[in-house]
């Protein structure tokens, strides 16, 4: 059991639903102090008060992932209402589903504002924090889209997450100055109120393409995350960490039929 992360100023940017709401989760679980950063005013206050309800330590801060002002604005809130910033989930993401021939540059813009540049606000934003402190601690979610699947439709996401990969080799480096590390989990098919809007059939046939034959759950990347934030986890930085239930692995859907 990871105890090393109570008391702890935990910010999770798109923590107000799916896999962000998630981590959230699992970080009041263990006692931290869990800041919800997100644009979404309403839901963001029904996480905090589902994890207060619970005995769990949330509140909230609104924020526009891709915007500088915004980010450093509600960095240095949570610094001073919490004493610091101890670990950034820096999670928030888009993921329209629009191929290419259809796709307007703006769409491609906006995902990769939301995904990619958030990411590198997030961390820019901590660093004097992380610096203070003497340590710290980044979690990127990314995807397995992009990095080691394609989908149609998902061009510009699977860029940006490909992208948080590239971000993380040389933030890796960079950040060890401040004894900080990062790295990402690559979460598969997960069981989402964005995955619920692209229908049944897309859920079905997703499950059976998946090993483990379930889609996976939020708390299953919350868990992976809260490794990597934790003390044990101290050696660890510009890794990666794959959550799929098996999902990359099949070569093809014959390759099932043989389970």
């Amino acid at each position: 059991m990871l105890t090393s992360i109570k008391d702890k100023s935990v910010i999770v940017t798109g923590g107000s639903k799916g896999i962000g709401r998630g981590i959230a989760k699992v970080f009041a679980a263990q006692g931290a102090k869990v800041t919800i950063a997100a644009r979404g005013e309403q839901a963001a206050m029904d996480a905090c008060n589902e994890i207060n309800n619970g005995g769990g330590v949330a509140s909230f801060q609104q924020c526009d992932v891709s915007d500088w002002e915004s980010v450093k604005s509600m960095v240095d809130a949570v610094a001073k209402a919490q004493g610091g910033v101890d670990i950034m989930c820096a999670n928030a993401g888009a993921f329209p589903q629009t191929k290419i021939v259809d796709m307007e540059p703006d769409e491609w813009d906006q995902v990769m504002g939301t995904n990619l540049r958030s990411a590198f606000l997030s961390v820019k934003a901590c660093i004097p924090y992380f610096e203070k402190a003497g340590k710290g601690r980044v979690v990127l979610t990314s995807s397995i889209t992009g990095p080691v699947t394609g989908y149609p439709g998902w061009a510009h996401y699977g860029a940006s997450k490909s992208g948080q990969l590239g971000f993380l080799k040389t933030a890796a480096m960079e950040l060890s100055k401040y004894n900080t590390t990062i790295n990402a989990v690559m979460p598969g098919n997960i069981y989402t109120e964005g995955l619920q809007d692209l229908g049944q059939d897309y859920l079905d046939t997703m499950a059976a393409s998946i090993p483990l034959k379930r889609l996976g759950a939020v708390e299953d990347i919350g868990n992976a995350a809260l490794f990597f934030a934790s003390e044990e986890a101290a050696y660890i930085t510009g890794q990666t960490i794959i959550v799929d239930g098996g999902q990359i692995l099949p070569e093809s859907l014959e390759a099932m039929e043989e389970i």
